[in-house]
């Protein structure tokens, strides 16, 4: 393990210095696409890399765009007007940069949390994973105003693309995680972008309820999103082929929730757990494949037999190589330089078994690489 994976704390300023050049520019490109830089270098710089970190940038630069202009100022009186306009960006985004230089960073979560949960599904999950990176940088490094800063524009994406799910009923309990997403309905016509993807939501029954009977505690819900990012990232490997870019999202959307729980209050914890589990479930609706492709070594029991039983077209599907050490497999997708397959590496390494590794892999296999 490297110094800096021992003390995520950016020493050398690579990573304030990569927020002040992101924070030009606007949170979105080409109409709705999100902009990865803020989530992509907090990951690579957190894992060792810092030294690419601005070569990743140049590369990814000339993609962003500006930030759009003011159309009037959010305040605490008239923001419940302004939620889920995405033309108010700019104005969601100054409000906070205001909130959080008056307010300790942590007090304004704990307030813009439960009322931003709701629309957990913003910019394609985006907006919540952002915040996951921004807090987690807070939470083990230095409190720089780069990185206050970029927790500001995190939360003024996600107020501005704010979009709930539709309330769906509850299906039969599934026993855990695992069972929960291979028990997930598939949208009828999985086409179209994420927005028309959920918008058919409303044509399912319902979702398996999952983890069923409510926590006991914050613990008891911690423990429970721990439980789905495991079983998200592991069924990556079987299931992502489907949409390798899009599938990364089951994971890393309740990840970014987990990683956000230690600055929040505990009585928010279980509201989070059902918000993960209906963002993670929704992107498998609107993403999976109908079969799975096996990949049988070093996965679980259950998913392994799973893999065992799949159709002769599925078991002829390629399979990922064996798991590595995480160093390595974090190292091949920062060479990879794909913004999405870094994201779920950095995932991958925090569920931190031998079946997440391979699911990381499968990424690296499956996304085109940025060079």
């Amino acid at each position: 393990m490297t110094d800096t994976q021992r003390n995520p704390t950016d020493t050398s300023g690579t990573l304030d210095e990569a927020l002040e050049r992101i924070h030009l520019s606007g949170p979105e490109r080409d109409g709705w696409l999100s902009n990865h830089a803020p989530m992509a270098i907090e990951a690579l710089v957190r894992h060792g890399h810092a030294r690419v970190a601005h070569r990743w940038l140049d590369t990814y630069r000339p993609k962003l765009e500006d930030m759009p202009g003011s159309v009037a100022p959010v305040t605490a009186l008239n923001w419940q007007e302004a939620l889920g306009d995405i033309s108010r960006v700019a104005d969601w985004t100054a409000f906070f940069e205001r909130e959080t230089a008056d307010r300790p960073w942590r007090t304004v979560l704990a307030e813009w949390w439960p009322r931003l949960l709701p629309g957990i599904a913003a910019g394609a999950t985006h907006g919540v994973i952002r915040v996951g990176h921004a807090v987690r940088t807070l939470l083990e490094g230095e409190e720089t105003a780069p990185r206050v800063r970029e927790l500001a524009h995190a939360l003024g994406y996600w107020a501005a693309r704010h979009q709930p799910l539709p309330a769906l009923e509850h299906l039969a309990p599934a026993p855990d995680a695992a069972a929960a997403l291979d028990r997930v309905p598939l949208i009828a016509d999985q086409d179209g972008g994420i927005r028309s993807r959920f918008e058919q939501l409303t044509g399912l029954t319902g979702f398996p309820d999952w983890p069923g009977r409510a926590p006991s505690g914050p613990e008891a819900a911690r423990a429970a999103i721990e439980e789905l990012v495991r079983a998200a990232t592991h069924r990556y490997a079987t299931h992502g082929h489907a949409d390798p870019i899009m599938l990364v999202h089951a994971a890393t959307a309740p990840n970014a929730v987990l990683r956000t729980l230690p600055a929040l209050p505990g009585t928010l914890w279980t509201p989070s757990l059902h918000a993960a589990w209906a963002a993670s479930a929704a992107v498998t609706s609107a993403y999976g494949p109908r079969e799975a492709q096996p990949v049988t070594e070093h996965l679980p029991t259950a998913q392994a037999a799973q893999a065992a039983q799949a159709t002769p077209a599925a078991q002829a599907a390629p399979v990922a190589k064996a798991a590595q050490h995480p160093q390595e497999v974090f190292e091949r997708a920062a060479a990879h330089g794909d913004d999405h397959t870094i994201k779920f590496a950095d995932t991958a390494l925090d569920v931190g078994d031998a079946a997440a590794l391979v699911a990381a892999g499968r990424a690296i296999e499956l996304n085109t690489p940025a060079w």
